[in-house]
């Protein structure tokens, strides 16, 4: 975890935090929230992994380290029971309680609040660069090679235990077709051209799979 809290220093610090003491405590905050054991696939390692996409295409942002930011904030409220957006909305409104105590200044803090925000449906104007790095980013796992995809799959369920599985099949369904309707799931030259077909096959054949359990359903 040190180096992952180094990366935290870093990044606050050149995005224009000014409080050491609250840097550091932010930082631990938040760890500590990806670190919650209701979480199986929202957790530190997917922090990381998105980190590591934002740094490798960070020249395709107009402000990566407010979109380094934003990845740490992006899912620091996770309860799978929420409704629609409200995780979103609640890691939105935790950046902005979290940045500010921090010294960051205003308008950084309602930029990071904005890209949170956008990660509710990955719905994002191509031209805006910061926007789609962090979205490509949060997606990225989609276009993992199928036994990767699996465990993503895997540990997503697992986050919703406590929904019977006939609902689940419904509601994951749902989110399957959403991405899938998507003009584009990823937005820069390089996942456009090299994730894009491989997210959609892994998408399609689990939606493939979710809609044949169904069928059996019905046929018993």
């Amino acid at each position: 975890m040190a180096g992952l809290i180094e990366r935290w220093r870093t990044t606050v610090r050149a995005a224009g935090a000014s409080d050491p003491a609250a840097i550091e405590a932010t930082g631990s905050e938040l760890l500590e929230r990806w670190r919650e054991p209701h979480r199986h696939y929202h957790t530190v390692d997917h922090l990381t992994a998105v980190l590591d996409v934002v740094d490798g295409y960070a020249s395709a942002g107009r402000r990566p380290d407010l979109v380094r930011l934003a990845a740490w904030c992006h899912d620091a409220v996770y309860d799978p029971r929420a409704a629609g957006d409200r995780n979103e909305r609640d890691s939105a409104a935790l950046a902005d309680t979290l940045l500010t105590g921090a010294g960051l200044p205003g308008p950084e803090v309602a930029e990071v609040r904005r890209l949170v925000l956008l990660t509710a449906g990955h719905q994002v104007d191509p031209a805006d660069a910061d926007g789609v790095l962090l979205c490509d980013a949060d997606l990225a796992v989609l276009a993992a090679a199928e036994p990767e995809y699996d465990r993503y799959a895997s540990a997503i369920r697992r986050e919703y235990a406590h929904v019977p599985p006939a609902a689940y099949r419904i509601g994951r369904a749902q989110v399957l077709t959403h991405l899938l309707a998507l003009p584009s799931i990823f937005r820069l030259p390089r996942p456009a051209t090299h994730w894009e077909p491989r997210a959609r096959a892994n998408l399609a054949r689990e939606l493939g799979t979710l809609q044949a359990a169904d069928q059996d359903v019905t046929v018993d």
